[in-house]
């Protein structure tokens, strides 16, 4: 079976006229300061012209968006690609040793939009200027709700300074050569969304992408995204809007398309878990793989070896858990040549499960559905990945069609947690109920304790984090409720997590795990001579009382 034929290359785009009124700012310029070509279409316009009118759109993702991955998607039925997310102060820098780690672009990748993160207006144009002539549309993030983007002040940290983000928007409308697009997402009240929707649009934005789900739904709160707001904020603003959320199939985009009157369906973890999604089939994972490996291979600079492992993981994941010697082998490998030959080893293993097919077929009734309304599919296939936990509801035909709502204030592991059951009424409840309730509730990593056991003696048989722990290297989080290793040059045995959630005049006295605002204010008062006096553990009467209120915290979810 011969693979689909490259993505046609880039064509020239019309120009269009300078507008009679000269402009309020000065005419966009290359870096060399050599004017650039007018190519700059506005809303419907550009996405019709410049991106074709794309349906299928890969989404922007840290060190996964990669040239390699783009031209792997575009052979596969995506429209439009984004870069992955860039640092614009880092871009943007002098010596540009980020710009040529992180930016790789040819022929084989357009229509391309370039993606940054970025909280100064200024900043955010330099960089852009350096890729302009490069891509079809820069887009800023709006929408990251990592940790990472809270410490920087970008992504959705950003989304109540609207002053800031109206500036970042209309900066670039006005001074770069290619059209601005923004990612965002969405407020618990979707009448504010509205209002930020349209507030970016007047700025100067030519196409918004929505994020259906609110800031807070990230890792175990993942949840659902909400396809009435994008519906709403679609039918608010009057230029293109994408919607990025719940697509496990190439199903979902048709019926997200249709229930939401978007113009494209952005997807992520859909397109990194099966490249494929877009064509509608199931192909054998080790198909895909080895043709990615071969544009590696002829594109040396267009990915990395950390990048690839990643990759190779996630279109494999259904089978590693059953060919684990593979999975720990492509762990340690460090180059192409290695990944290669793993790659072949599992298929010569899968090509008999699969009886040499290269794409699943599913029965003339049509796929086998689960309990849940997921399709069973053999581990030999690249499939989608749902994330479970105990709190959420599974993404089901008809849940993925329900507006979603937000995170409680405590889901119900934490309100157990917490002290008290989801009701308030039942006494609180041992640390053996703990353990054994998140346990029944298919929290990864953590196990159910045997009849008779204490909670130390159940940690010291290594079963609650089995993946991490290392018998007889590391000693158990001494915290009351934590299953975790504890680091051995923390002060008080505690794993990071732990350690941090006590009281900053104790998790500050730890040179291991102390956060850098701490070691940053402790090196300042050094510097000054006016070292601050911390007192000693013992002397922290809230020390004991220190309550865990979530089950990340409590160390009962491996930490990853």
């Amino acid at each position: 079976m011969s693979s689909p034929p490259f993505a046609p290359a880039a064509v020239d785009l019309p120009t269009v006229p300078s507008p009679a009124a000269p402009p309020p700012l000065a005419p966009a310029t290359s870096p060399d300061q050599t004017p650039v070509p007018n190519r700059k279409l506005k809303g419907f316009e550009f996405y019709r012209q410049t991106l074709k009118s794309p349906k299928n759109i890969v989404a922007p993702m840290v060190d996964q968006s990669e040239y390699a991955w783009r031209i792997l998607s575009n052979r596969y039925g995506a429209d439009l690609c984004y870069t992955p997310m860039l640092h614009a102060r880092l871009f943007s820098q002098p010596d540009g040793k980020y710009k040529r780690e992180n930016w790789q672009t040819g022929d084989h990748d357009r229509p391309l939009i370039a993606q940054f993160c970025a909280n100064e207006p200024d900043v955010l144009l330099a960089a852009a200027r350096l890729v302009e002539n490069e891509c079809d549309a820069v887009d800023i993030n709006l929408g990251c709700p990592q940790h990472i983007a809270k410490r920087g002040r970008y992504g959705s940290y950003l989304q109540d300074e609207w002053d800031l983000i109206e500036r970042m928007v209309r900066i670039l409308d006005e001074k770069l050569a290619v059209p601005v697009t923004v990612k965002i997402r969405v407020f618990p009240d979707v009448e504010k969304t509205i209002r930020y929707a349209r507030m970016i649009e007047a700025a100067g934005a030519q196409l918004l992408t929505v994020h259906g789900r609110v800031r807070d739904q990230k890792g175990h709160k993942t949840g659902l995204a909400d396809w009435e707001q994008i519906k709403r904020v679609k039918e608010s603003v009057s230029i293109p809007v994408f919607a990025n959320g719940n697509i496990l199939y190439q199903e979902d985009i048709d019926r997200c398309m249709a229930r939401t009157g978007v113009d494209g369906v952005m997807t992520a973890e859909g397109n990194l878990y099966n490249p494929g999604l877009f064509t509608g089939k199931h192909y054998a994972s080790w198909k895909l793989a080895e043709e990615f490996l071969q544009i590696c291979t002829e594109y040396p600079e267009s990915s990395n070896v950390s990048a690839i492992r990643g990759h190779l993981f996630k279109m494999f994941k259904p089978c590693l858990s059953i060919h684990t010697d593979v999975r720990t082998d492509l762990a340690k490998a460090n180059t192409l040549d290695d990944m290669k030959a793993l790659v072949a080893q599992l298929k010569a293993r899968l090509v008999a499960d699969s009886n040499g097919a290269e794409v699943y077929t599913p029965p003339p009734e049509g796929y086998e559905l689960d309990d849940d309304g997921l399709r069973v599919l053999p581990n030999w296939c690249l499939q989608p990945y749902v994330r479970i936990d105990g709190t959420l509801p599974k993404p089901t035909s008809e849940t993925l069609d329900a507006p979603a709502t937000p995170p409680a204030e405590l889901t119900e592991d934490e309100k157990v947690l917490d002290g008290g059951s989801s009701e308030g009424k039942a006494p609180a409840p041992t640390q053996k109920d703990v353990v054994n309730a998140l346990a029944d509730a298919k929290v990864v990593g953590v196990k159910r304790m045997a009849p008779g056991d204490t909670l130390a003696e159940h940690k010291a048989k290594g079963i609650g984090d089995a993946k991490r722990r290392k018998a007889g290297k590391h000693p158990a989080c001494t915290a009351d409720t934590c299953l975790n290793n504890g680091s051995p040059k923390c002060i008080e045995k505690r794993c990071k997590k732990c350690c941090r959630a006590q009281p900053d005049a104790i998790s500050r006295q730890c040179a291991v795990h102390r956060t850098k605002v701490q070691q940053d204010e402790i090196s300042a008062a050094e510097k000054n001579a006016q070292v601050e006096v911390i007192p000693a553990v013992d002397d922290v009467a809230t020390h004991a009382d220190t309550k865990v209120v979530d089950a990340t915290t409590a160390g009962l979810i491996p930490h990853s």
